[in-house]
């Protein structure tokens, strides 16, 4: 049984599951937190599904040396390919994906025009949303679109430029096409900080992002299993990466709004 004093951990390819972390941490103030980003072998994406299972098993056993009461995979790629492989491995330890609590979360807000994915290409390509989707409702018509320039601007903390709005713009649906789905479902770590662009540029549109569900959805099952610290005064968050500190630093506050100071390189 998990000590529910002990830290959660967090584990991403690199820095888009800060978006996570910073939902998490604001969905449950009260907790400790420990992320790991695995910047020496980002994208997990580009690579096969043994070698992301290997990855992700190699930072999760990072993280339970580190006594977490429970894991949350905030990579996409990962929680389409490994999740499973992480069960097996820890099966007492809660663990924690970000494509079912964003797709269940999607298909509450969806009316019968369906849902757009929009995600990486890897993601897309995975089919992992489109496969969760359908298991709620065979029926629900799901559209999948892959943004590869929205990472590289997320990076660059450019949300409202010119630039921004016009590549945002041309990936969105137009509210003037009849087929389009209404629902759009953020399957990417990095895209939560466009969600206000997004409203804004398509007002008609309901956004749900797969951040801010997967944290909503982890304090409900670690309220449910009893794991909830108690009250502190005092928290934590602690920082990993496999490689580039300063570089992870200085982007962290990007995604987290706030910096990540002392960053520990690990070796995994």
């Amino acid at each position: 049984m998990s000590n529910p004093s002990s830290p959660i951990g967090v584990f991403d390819s690199g820095m888009g599951g800060l978006t996570v972390l910073a939902e998490l941490a604001a969905a449950l103030p009260q907790e400790d937190f420990i992320y790991l980003g695995d910047t020496a072998r980002l994208p997990y994406g580009t690579k096969s599904p043994a070698t992301v299972q290997s990855y992700a098993l190699q930072a999760s056993k990072a993280l339970v040396a580190k006594q977490v009461k429970a894991l949350v995979v905030a990579c996409n790629t990962a929680s389409g390919l490994a999740l499973p492989s992480l069960q097996d491995a820890y099966p007492e330890l809660p663990i924690f994906g970000v494509v079912e609590p964003g797709a269940h979360a999607a298909y509450a807000k969806a009316d019968s025009s369906g849902v757009l994915v929009l995600a990486t290409e890897s993601t897309v390509d995975g089919g992992a949303y489109q496969r969760c989707l359908a298991q709620l409702d065979p029926q629900l018509p799901v559209q999948a679109r892959a943004c590869p320039l929205w990472v590289t601007l997320a990076e660059m903390g450019d949300r409202d430029s010119e630039l921004a709005q016009h590549i945002l713009r041309a990936d969105l649906p137009n509210d003037e096409e009849a087929e389009q789905p209404r629902t759009l479902l953020l399957g990417c770590t990095h895209f939560p900080v466009f969600k206000q662009t997004i409203q804004a540029l398509r007002p008609n549109l309901n956004v749900v992002d797969s951040a801010s569900t997967t944290a909503a959805w982890v304090a409900e099952q670690l309220a449910e299993a009893g794991l909830l610290k108690p009250q502190a005064d005092k928290t934590s968050m602690r920082f990993l990466a496999t490689d580039g500190a300063e570089r992870f630093a200085r982007i962290a506050e990007i995604f987290l709004g706030q910096p990540a100071s002392q960053v520990e390189l690990v070796d995994l």
